[in-house]
């Protein structure tokens, strides 16, 4: 597409569906309605979700982000992050007499409850995810004895298994779709009776988001993704959409972190965000692009997502017993402090 002197037509390519999951908003408003029900210092451990953004704007209504259990304070609130935690994390908790909420997404606890299940049918169990992922740490610490960790096709050949006719694959959720299938295929060719898990690992949100890519990516000169280096799910958007044809692609939390030697030669540039990204630092990328003449926005509607996740038991209960409300929706008593949703 050319305009009128020749030169090629800037336009924008809008993924959809884009940024939150379910998962990650029903993580972020637990610790809202935690602040908003017992007041600041509510403690988290790990980054409630994988987003610079998120974090930062919590840290200054009053959550305060550690590593490990050990540093919350005897008796305090502590929450749980979105990718799951190992039951010796509870059992820390307990010891330390902490009021737990455990804001663990839905899917990544079906996936607990999978590896427990194979676990006490003594199967092998390989997960496939990348080590050291926060996600990956509580899942193996479901069955220590009985997970082996893949990290993707090359390490299938590493792989050594007790039986090889009694063995099952489960995965992260935020992983790359085609190359998820693409160990499970390598790993099926060394143990042709590898189980299936009773039902897809990798979360809706991530296929779909990926998705999206795949169909914008051959029109792109350029990707934008919209996320964290330490989140999962952004940095594979960027390696989805340069494998399936964009000229090239980048990750960013912000927009002033767009170098405008990318914009060079560029006539299609497309912009998607992460499951953890809040659709605010979305409109500011488009706002920086709008101002370089990339004005013209097209949506690329790849699914339609509808589902919700209701708040974890321990945050519903305590907003009954005051009259408050436990719907899934952004708390407007924040809006100063910077929108999270």
């Amino acid at each position: 597409m050319t305009d009128t002197t020749g030169q090629p037509t800037k336009r924008v390519l809008l993924a959809a569906p884009r940024g939150y999951c379910a998962g990650v908003d029903r993580a972020v408003v637990t610790v809202e309605k935690a602040l908003e029900l017992y007041g600041p210092p509510v403690y988290v451990r790990k980054e409630i979700v994988h987003n610079k953004h998120v974090v930062t704007t919590l840290e200054k209504r009053g959550a305060i982000f550690v590593e490990e259990t050990d540093e919350v304070p005897e008796g305090a609130t502590v929450i749980f992050s979105a990718h799951g935690v190992a039951p010796v994390v509870h059992e820390e908790a307990k010891a330390l007499s902490l009021k737990t909420i455990d804001a663990t997404c839905p899917l990544v606890t079906k996936v607990h409850r999978e590896a427990v299940r194979f676990a006490s049918d003594d199967f092998d169990i390989l997960l496939i995810g990348h080590e050291g992922h926060e996600e990956v740490v509580g899942t193996s610490g479901e069955a220590p004895e009985h997970i082996t960790l893949v990290d993707g096709p090359d390490d299938v050949e590493n792989i050594t298994v007790r039986d090889p006719d009694k063995v099952v694959w489960l995965s992260q959720t935020t992983l790359s779709v085609d190359e998820t299938m693409e160990t499970v295929r390598r790993l099926r060719e060394r143990f042709p009776s590898l189980q299936d898990p009773p039902s897809d690992d990798i979360c809706y949100a991530t296929q779909n988001r990926q998705l999206a890519v795949k169909q914008m990516a051959p029109d792109c000169d350029l990707m934008i993704v919209v996320g964290s280096r330490n989140s999962s799910n952004s940095v594979r958007l960027v390696e989805v959409a340069v494998e399936h044809g964009s000229r090239a692609g980048h990750l960013v939390d912000y927009a002033d972190e767009i170098d405008e030697a990318w914009l060079e030669g560029v006539a299609t540039v497309g912009v998607t965000s992460g499951a953890s990204v809040p659709e605010v630092l979305v409109r500011d990328v488009l706002a920086y692009l709008a101002e370089r003449g990339y004005g013209d926005v097209t949506p690329v509607v790849a699914a339609q997502e509808s589902l919700l996740f209701s708040l974890p038991n321990e945050i519903r209960r305590d907003l009954k017993a005051r009259g408050m409300s436990d719907k899934m929706r952004h708390d407007g008593a924040f809006e100063e402090a910077g929108s999270l949703h």
